[in-house]
């Protein structure tokens, strides 16, 4: 999910600097969002990963200007892009892929290599990528940092029924993917209706109906210290993070999200890659970690919120860090290929 959600956010940022842009996406059709992508789709029967043929079928057809890959593809379909005569851009979100994406015949391939997280979490180019960037003058390579829409012409619908001084946000994610998501969401709304029925003013934002299948045994917390919402835009999701007094979320982008609107954070695991990302957040300061059990998740919740000051520090390290909007960094990066496409 994390992918289409990124690479929707750029593309949602390429239709609004150019109107007449055509955009293609190409998605498997099991996917459960790929129904619903508001741009014209080639729907294959699995991932595109494993699609190579109809792939380059699909680039050969549309004739792009640019071709995206994010975290997967084929030096094939790298290679038809390339012939194609498209410009190339690669976003990695893994260690596994950031080291495919500095392969020699990859990197000969590609125009553009993007890291999908800031340099604090990505970290910083190692000496042999350095070596190879230098040997061969491309890629380019950028930090997107976090992919955050905002509207805040949204900001007092979204915001009408809870009050000022904050609440605290939950947001499991997880969309697809991980075999724990399902459990997460679970565990993440337990925790929800723990800290409600202490008093705490709860917004949850996730699936309900199989949350609330899955915590048969606890009882639900009264509903005006718990608001619940569905899925939510990226940019309403914003403004619920903007506004909460702490965001307690997966390790995915999510995490991000909420540590660019500068929010006290706890982050949970949800996928063994979060694990990482996490502990490089935790060591600089900008969140804390629970388990993903409801007891964790209370506990750690429930020393933040009293410990004005320590809460307070974690916000001020997370502004401090002063993440880059990652749309205008794509935006900025389309501006130059397109100019030699």
């Amino acid at each position: 999910m994390g992918e289409y959600a990124r690479s929707l956010s750029i593309a949602l940022g390429v239709r609004r600097q150019w109107p007449k842009a055509e955009i293609h996406f190409i998605l498997s059709r099991q996917a459960p969002y790929a129904a619903a992508t508001p741009f014209p789709a080639t729907l294959l029967d699995s991932s595109p990963t494993f699609q190579t043929a109809a792939v380059n079928a699909c680039i050969q057809k549309f004739e792009p200007h640019v071709v995206i890959f994010d975290n997967a593809g084929r030096t094939a379909q790298l290679r038809a892009a390339a012939q194609a005569g498209a410009r190339t851009v690669f976003i990695s979100s893994r260690p596994r892929q950031r080291r495919k994406a500095f392969r020699w015949q990859w990197m000969r391939l590609l125009d553009e290599h993007w890291f999908a997280y800031p340099r604090v979490i990505a970290g910083g180019l190692n000496l042999v990528e350095r070596w190879k960037l230098a040997a061969l003058g491309r890629p380019a390579v950028r930090y997107l940092d976090v992919i955050l829409s905002r509207d805040a012409s949204r900001r007092d619908s979204l915001r009408s029924e809870l009050p000022s001084e904050g609440y605290v946000l939950l947001v499991p994610g997880g969309g697809t993917g991980h075999p724990r998501a399902a459990d997460a969401t679970a565990t993440f709304f337990s925790a929800a209706i723990a800290l409600a029925n202490a008093g705490t003013l709860t917004a949850f934002v996730g699936p309900t109906e199989s949350s609330t299948a899955a915590t048969p045994g606890r009882a639900a917390a009264p509903p005006a210290v718990l608001r619940r919402f569905e899925s939510l835009p990226q940019a309403d999701l914003a403004e619920l993070m903007s506004g909460a007094r702490l965001v307690i979320s997966n390790g995915g982008s999510t995490l991000l999200q909420a540590i660019a609107c500068g929010r006290p954070c706890i982050a949970v695991p949800i996928a063994n890659d979060q694990y990482r990302r996490i502990q490089r957040c935790v060591k600089v300061g900008v969140a804390l970690q629970a388990e993903l059990n409801t007891g964790a998740i209370v506990r750690v919740a429930g020393a933040v919120l009293q410990n004005e000051a320590a809460r307070a520090a974690l916000a001020r390290r997370a502004s401090d860090l002063g993440l880059a909007d990652g749309v205008e960094v794509a935006l900025q990066a389309l501006t130059s290929l397109l100019a030699t496409a």
